[in-house]
């Protein structure tokens, strides 16, 4: 399983980001697919998922601001962040569970205030 996630950056509180996250090694259209976070000093949580026929479950605080989607053609998932807030600040990993056990190397979000 590989799970290589791009897209993080640096952008001002207010601002978008969308993040990518190449599949393989699985058959991707089985499976639910996630995105968690990790904030400096604070534990891995659940922030989106997005199941195979593409209901979609987020975390309270991102709700209707976040929008997750996937690609089965493409093996692709996406998290779509828009109006990001500081707190938002974070390592973004995609995942195939929800605890984020089989998760890729992730991706630096930084949301500058």
């Amino acid at each position: 399983v590989q799970l290589q996630a791009s897209g993080g950056g640096l952008v001002q509180s207010g601002g978008s980001l969308r993040l990518s996250c190449a599949a393989s090694g699985f058959a991707f259209d089985t499976y639910w697919m996630y995105w968690l976070r990790q904030a400096p000093g604070k534990e891995l949580e659940w922030v989106a998922g997005i199941g195979i026929g593409g209901n979609r479950d987020y975390k309270d605080s991102v709700k209707y601001r976040f929008t997750i989607s996937r690609d089965n053609a493409k093996n692709t998932v996406y998290l779509q962040m828009n109006d990001l807030r500081s707190d938002d600040t974070a390592l973004y990993y995609c995942a195939r569970d929800r605890r984020g056990l089989i998760r890729g190397q992730g991706t630096q979000v930084t949301v500058s205030s």
